[in-house]
């Protein structure tokens, strides 16, 4: 049971029950005497898929969730769900919800990911950090345009829509950051 100040971004702990993983930690020194420290998380709720905020006392112990991670493949989207396999144990596991819209346009048939497991079910699918995928539509670039930063939005194979740079046309194929969506560069 880890004390509150050695939780680090990406942990999952349990949180009233709940799996929740970490995405932010801030400790914050008391500005009064003898006043304890303080370390204010933000957690996303695996379960719910809510974006909670908490403070914890410096001394509080935490509990750390029995979270597993497999590696895992995206197969095929079923509806509003998606379907993925263990790798280890060949097992399919039919995901929706939040879980599955939040990384839904990062996936194409066959793409390896990281299934997290919680009480046997799949509470959490990471895909990898960057994913390659093709461009399906863009306006022309703007003749004469020569703003340093001009982007354009640009609709994936997938759905998604990215802002890309001005020379990418379509049916290039492209790198995406899985963090925050954004284009990292030329496949």
């Amino acid at each position: 049971m880890p004390q509150a100040t050695e939780l680090k971004r990406g942990q999952v702990i349990l949180v009233d029950g709940a799996p929740c993983r970490l995405l932010e930690v801030q400790q914050q020194a008391p500005s009064a005497r003898g006043a304890h420290l303080m370390v204010k998380v933000r957690y996303r709720n695996l379960l719910t898929g809510q974006v909670l905020d908490r403070t914890f006392r410096g001394g509080d112990r935490v509990d750390e969730a029995d979270f597993e991670r497999r590696k895992g493949q995206y197969l095929y989207a079923a509806g509003e769900a998606g379907v993925f396999m263990d790798l280890e144990t060949y097992e399919q596991y039919e995901v929706g919800g939040e879980v599955f819209e939040a990384v839904r346009g990062y996936l194409t048939d066959g793409l390896e990911v990281t299934l997290g497991f919680f009480q046997g079910r799949v509470v959490g699918v990471e895909p990898p950090q960057v994913v390659e995928l093709a461009v399906v539509d863009t306006p022309p670039a703007i003749k004469g345009a020569t703003a340093t930063a001009q982007t354009k939005a640009a609709v994936l194979e997938t759905g998604l829509t990215v802002q890309v740079p001005p020379y990418i046309e379509p049916g290039t194929r492209i790198r995406v950051d899985t963090r925050d969506g954004h284009f990292v560069g030329r496949a």
